[in-house]
């Protein structure tokens, strides 16, 4: 366990270095995932955890990858945004980087309104879908077969990266017309398709209050305690011992 805390610990310093940066930039951030219920539950990181998951509104999403290369300070840490160039993510992330390795992460998920009408929201999961499967260029395997013959039947059609681009971001586009701050639903369409439905109440995110993190005070959303039960269910109980472990690694 010492390892997965030295990664810890090393994630805190990014999520410092990221709040800070934030605060002085009038940029809105929530930890959401592992780290809001590591806040709730433990005061700090579950104990196999092993990076940080922040939501942001869209906009919020958007400034910070014009503004964070701009700031002389952030040399230390390498802000991954998708573009044009393949990186393999379909949100953002910041590693920080010791002796040119990433020995640590702070995963970033764009918030998007969610339309009210059934038809409409399907729509907006198809090109949520299509979004995340151009910009990875990636056949999924845990989704049942039909998913993956799908998948490679587009990818195989569309070889071209530069087809492939205009594809993913047309359809970037299109699934996030829906504005954070005038939509009665908030959904996180940069994510797997375990959560990729979710439909949070905007009540949930009208507002932030401050919780400790370890030795930090860090935002959650206003609505934190039915952000969790819609994502996790009882996130007040701990998960089998077989699913204890890490998520991710790190470590050099």
């Amino acid at each position: 366990m010492s390892e997965i805390r030295d990664v810890q610990l090393n994630c805190l310093e990014i999520l410092r270095h990221f709040k800070k940066f934030c605060d002085e930039n009038d940029l809105i951030f929530y930890l959401c995932g592992g780290c809001c219920i590591g806040s709730i539950r433990h005061m700090g990181f579950i104990p196999w955890d092993d990076d940080i998951d922040v939501f942001m509104p869209r906009d919020d999403y958007i400034k910070l990858s014009y503004l964070w290369n701009k700031k002389p300070n952030n040399k230390n840490y390498l802000f991954s945004y998708p573009s044009e160039k393949f990186s393999g993510r379909i949100f953002s992330n910041i590693s920080l980087l010791k002796k040119n390795n990433a020995i640590a992460c702070l995963d970033i998920f764009p918030l998007d309104g969610c339309p009210r009408n059934f038809i409409s929201r399907e729509i907006q999961i198809f090109w949520a879908l299509l979004y995340s499967l151009f910009l990875v260029q990636k056949i999924p395997e845990n989704h049942g077969n039909f998913i993956k013959f799908v998948c490679k039947f587009l990818l195989d059609i569309v070889r071209n990266k530069y087809a492939r681009y205009k594809i993913w971001s047309f359809s970037e586009k299109r699934m996030s017309k829906y504005k954070f701050y005038k939509s009665k639903y908030i959904t996180e369409l940069c994510a797997g398709p375990k959560y990729i439905r979710n439909k949070y109440p905007s009540i949930i995110f009208v507002g932030r209050v401050y919780k400790k993190f370890e030795n930090l005070e860090v935002p959650l959303p206003l609505g934190y305690d039915r952000y969790l039960r819609i994502a996790f269910g009882n996130y007040m109980e701990l998960p089998e011992k077989s699913q204890r472990i890490p998520q991710h690694i790190y470590i050099v």
